[in-house]
C-alpha cells in the first residue's frame, strides 16, 4: 500500500515522502496513529493544501521535544529491585516501570517513547534509549541494583557480580608428603597404631 507520511517515519522517510508499505504495517500502525495517509488523489490535494500547518505543528513538536531532551539527556535512573545471588532479578525492569521512574523525577514521558528492546532481568547498567519525537531522541542510564549501596559501586564502575565472587587467588592447596605411600591419604595428626590383635 501506498502512503504519505504526516511525520518523519524511523527507516522509512519524512514529512510528505509517498513510500510503499505492507498493509497490515498501514492500517495497523500508521493510519491509526496518523502518522501517514493513504496515497490517492483526494488525500494528495488535501495534503498538499495543508502542508505548511503540518510542517509548522512539527516543528513547534520538536522543538518542544529539544527542550525536555535537555533536562532527560543523560540522566542515570536508579531502580532497586530484588535478585537472586547470581543477579538474576525476581521479575523484569520493563517499560512501564522506566516510565513511572521519569515522572517520578519529573519528566512527562509516555509509554511510547521509551524504546527498550527487551525487558532488563538483571542487575547492572543499562543504557535507554527515549524517543521524545521522531526527530529527538536521547540515551538515559538505567542502574538496576539491590541496594543504594550496590548502585552506588556500579555507578563508580564495579561489577558488583564479580566483586561478590572475587575468586582466591592461591587456590586449593594440598599438604604434600613426601614419604607418603601412592593412594595414602595425607593427614595432619600422626597415624596411631592399629591394636594388635590376640
Amino acid at each position: 500500500m501506498e502512503v504519505i507520511l504526516l511525520e518523519r517515519v524511523e527507516k522509512l522517510g519524512v514529512i510528505g515522502d509517498v513510500v510503499k508499505v505492507k498493509d497490515g504495517f498501514a492500517r495497523n500502525y500508521l493510519l491509526p496513529n496518523k502518522k501517514a495517509l493513504r496515497s490517492n488523489a483526494a488525500n494528495r490535494k488535501v495534503f498538499e493544501a495543508n502542508r505548511e500547518r503540518i510542517v509548522a505543528e512539527n516543528a513547534s513538536r520538536r522543538a518542544e521535544a529539544e527542550t525536555e531532551a535537555k533536562t532527560i539527556d543523560g540522566i542515570t535512573l536508579t531502580l532497586i529491585r530484588q535478585s537472586s545471588n547470581t543477579g538474576q532479578l525476581y521479575g523484569s525492569v520493563a517499560v512501564r516501570d522506566l516510565v513511572e521512574a521519569l515522572n517520578a523525577d519529573g519528566h512527562k514521558v509516555s509509554k511510547a517513547q521509551i524504546v527498550l528492546d527487551r525487558p532488563i532481568k538483571t542487575i547492572g547498567l543499562f543504557d535507554v534509549k527515549v524517543a521524545l519525537h521522531p526527530e529527538v531522541a536521547v540515551s538515559i542510564k538505567v542502574n538496576v541494583a539491590r541496594s543504594p549501596e550496590e548502585a552506588e559501586m556500579q555507578a563508580k564502575g564495579v561489577n558488583v557480580m564479580e566483586a561478590m565472587f572475587e575468586k582466591d587467588e592461591a587456590g586449593f592447596t594440598e599438604d604434600y608428603d613426601p614419604n607418603a605411600e601412592p593412594g595414602d591419604i595425607a593427614s595432619s595428626a600422626p597415624a596411631e597404631e592399629a591394636p594388635a590383635e590376640g
